[in-house]
């Protein structure tokens, strides 16, 4: 890259000549915010050229540091013209000096390529439509082993419900009744989602739907299963659950308050047999906090209206 193009770079930021990494950072964030606003008001985007300006800028800040590191290592034997001197430095620290300087580059072009490979999924994901809904799967459900397995279970949410762009979903496999010890792992790993995580649904079996619903973290539906959904919902449809308190006679102890439906079954519907992954159940419960919560019922309705798969 020459001068001109590294300054064109840096005016395309809006930023002066050589500026430090942390305004070039706060403004690359400022400028995909904006732009990801136009393009989802329908306006033009110049994100494309925005986001080549800024991996120029690191290229560059990378070549820069790579020649500091050549500069400190070599730079006091520039004033010698002979090939002896050069030969006798490159054997007399070898050992020491030459793998220490290499494993050093090495990591900084290690560290500075995987930085530009983060910043360019996070521009990715700045790009992208807001997501209508994020699921968790949670249970006895398992995804083909082929790479791509959980864009398509997406995209197969996403072919079902009309006008939707874009869904997030994970799947975490694990057997609540059998408790092995990779199972009970990954219920470790469940109790710490539940804490740190808000996806909008949880998709469940039978096992796993009564454990959370006693965590206190999903939403009634009692009624929307009297209400909207009555008219479609089969028999058993409506899951019923309580959630579970310490007795306060006994802090040992835990009661049971009063059940409310938490979890629609969707099992054995169009909806959920177009979905690639293997199941036995498939009870959808709406996380409490959701900010989704019209999108999930929506979901859940049109799933029923899809019925029974043949």
């Amino acid at each position: 890259m020459d001068e001109l193009e590294k300054r064109q770079a840096y005016e395309k930021l809006g930023l002066t000549d050589g500026a430090a990494r942390e305004e070039v950072e706060k403004r690359y964030e400022l400028l995909l915010r904006r732009e990801k606003a136009k393009e989802q008001r329908g306006e033009p985007s110049d994100f494309e050229q925005i986001n080549k300006a800024y991996k120029l800028i690191v290229e560059w800040e990378h070549r820069a540091a790579v020649g500091a590191i050549a500069e400190q290592q070599y730079g006091k034997y520039k004033k010698y013209a002979g090939q002896a001197e050069r030969v006798d430095h490159f054997f007399s620290y070898y050992k020491w000096h030459l793998i220490g300087g290499i494993a050093a580059i090495a990591l900084v072009i290690y560290g500075i390529f995987a930085y530009i490979e983060h910043r360019e999924e996070q521009a990715r994901l700045a790009a992208l439509p807001p997501a209508e809904l994020e699921a968790s799967f949670l249970g006895r459900f398992y995804l083909p082993s082929e790479d791509g397995a959980e864009e398509a279970l997406e995209a197969a949410i996403v072919g079902q419900m009309p006008g939707w762009q874009r869904v997030e979903a994970d799947v975490l496999g694990f057997n609540m009744a059998e408790q092995g010890m990779t199972d009970a792992a990954m219920l470790q790993k469940v109790v710490v989602m539940l804490a740190t995580e808000s996806p909008d649904i949880y998709v469940m079996d039978a096992d796993s739907f009564q454990w959370i619903a006693r965590n206190g973290v999903l939403l009634p539906l009692d009624e929307e299963a009297e209400g909207r959904l009555k008219s479609l919902l089969p028999e058993g449809a409506a899951r019923k659950a309580a959630e579970a308190d310490t007795d306060p006679e006994d802090p040992s102890g835990v009661i049971l308050g009063e059940e409310h439906v938490y979890g629609i079954d969707l099992a054995g519907t169009a909806f959920a047999e177009a979905l690639p992954l293997a199941k036995d159940q498939l009870i959808v419960g709406i996380r409490l906090d959701s900010e989704n919560v019209d999108n999930a019922i929506a979901m859940i309705e049109r799933a029923l209206q899809s019925g029974k798969a043949e």
